[in-house]
């Protein structure tokens, strides 16, 4: 019996092994390219679902800030003050087996990855507790975080009111000291306060005026809200436990080991620094919705999302334990089709009806979209769709795709 197991065991290993040689790894500066005959991928099905995403391009401007203001002006406080940028049109690119197959519209410009920029901070989180920064996500955050220097240019200390406060304090409250890394990673904190000016509940806030200073805060894990304010005070606390800019950590660790470019801008907001260590230091956003965030080309987000297909590992070296990988898609109890920012779960194929139930994808306003599809052998990246054409896009090239896998 045990001879049995162990035979099974060596399958298991060399199926393993297998499905890892059979798949590219791009090399820096270079992405080899295949055509999509060479793999039995049905060519006009493919080019069906490329136009039909040409043809269903988001109708908001291109103009940046007037899309901002078109969709969160009747926010409180919702003016930008990161920088913005202007879009391009549709852009896509298909990864089969790790090599390109299909590419449109133009996937070397660097543009706003709006809130797939939240993934990144999920890296960050996983990297600091495989460094041994963290030593649990289900720590409470206060005990990490030290009062936090705020950077003035001009500085008025003799004429400074009193009860103004120099330093940030992000878990202080009764409440706030209640959340852990695990309810910020999941957007279940309901944490209360104000951050570059920004407070959490001006952030896509209840129709009813008189509720924003009042509102009944929620126990952490008990309530989802996608909220901005919170996803920065979240990379501010990463910032204080690695005493080092995000973008910093993030190019050396994982960006520069899987052959990113060195046209990507992670940016923070004018008025979003700190002095740690004696340094100067941004603290950087984690989306575009009042500026800031991620600028990235669609070539470098692919990258990345070969890098969460694989669980962390990059043609054999392990850059971020495959365990944060099962966490960050393990559905959240009260949110099922979210994990951790910015995993986007296909739970139940609520998001993607047409897709497998095991696909996720990392999303951001635009709609701005990378696709991880084990099943298939996908990674997909999408650019300036309508939100409610993605699934169509899905369709039409899952379509596609050679029974045999």
């Amino acid at each position: 019996m045990k001879q049995i197991k162990l035979v099974f065991f060596f399958i298991i290993i060399s199926f393993t092994i297998s499905a890892q040689e059979n798949f590219y790894f791009p090399l820096p500066n270079h992405w080899e390219k295949k055509d999509p005959f060479f793999f039995k991928i049905d060519t006009n099905q493919l080019k069906e679902a490329i136009q039909f995403s040409i043809q269903h391009e988001s109708k908001f401007p291109k103009d940046a800030r007037l899309t901002q203001a078109m969709q969160f002006g009747k926010e409180p406080f919702s003016d930008p003050i990161g920088p913005m940028m202007n879009r391009g049109n549709v852009t896509g690119l298909i990864i089969y087996k790790g090599y390109i197959v299909a590419e449109w519209g133009d996937p070397s410009r660097v543009e706003t990855l709006n809130s797939v920029t939240k993934s990144w901070i999920s890296t960050l989180a996983g990297l600091a507790v495989d460094k041994g920064l963290i030593a649990s996500i289900d720590d409470k955050v206060e005990k990490y975080v030290p009062p936090i220097q705020v950077y003035s240019a001009q500085p008025d200390i003799i004429n400074k009111p009193i009860g103004n406060s120099d330093f940030i304090y992000l878990f202080e409250t009764t409440h706030n000291k209640k959340i852990s890394w695990d309810h910020m990673l999941r957007q279940t904190s309901d944490w209360e306060g104000t951050l570059w000016g920004k407070p959490d509940w001006a952030d896509r806030p209840s129709d009813n005026s008189a509720e924003w200073l009042t509102r009944k805060r929620n126990e952490p894990v008990t309530s989802y809200k996608y909220n901005d304010t919170r996803v920065n005070a979240l990379a501010l606390a990463l910032t204080t436990v690695f005493h080092k800019s995000l973008p910093e950590v993030i190019r050396e660790n994982i960006m520069q080991p899987i052959g990113s470019s060195n046209s990507w801008v992670w940016a923070g907001y004018q008025n979003a620094w700190i002095v740690l260590d004696g340094k100067l230091i941004q603290s950087v956003s984690g989306g575009g919705h009042f500026g800031g965030g991620m600028f990235m080309n669609a070539y470098d987000m692919a990258r990345f999302g070969l890098f969460t297909y694989h669980n962390g590992n990059w043609d054999g070296k392990q850059l971020l334990s495959a365990a944060w990988f099962k966490k960050a898609k393990t559905p959240t109890s009260v949110h099922p089709d979210y994990g951790f920012m910015n995993y986007f779960l296909n739970t139940d194929k609520k998001l993607f009806p047409s897709a497998p139930a095991s696909a996720y994808a990392h999303m951001g306003n635009g709609t701005n979209m990378i696709y991880v599809d084990s099943e298939h052998q996908l990674v997909v990246v999408l650019r300036w769709i309508e939100n409610d054409s993605i699934d169509g896009f899905l369709k039409r090239m899952l379509s596609a795709m050679p029974v045999n896998k």
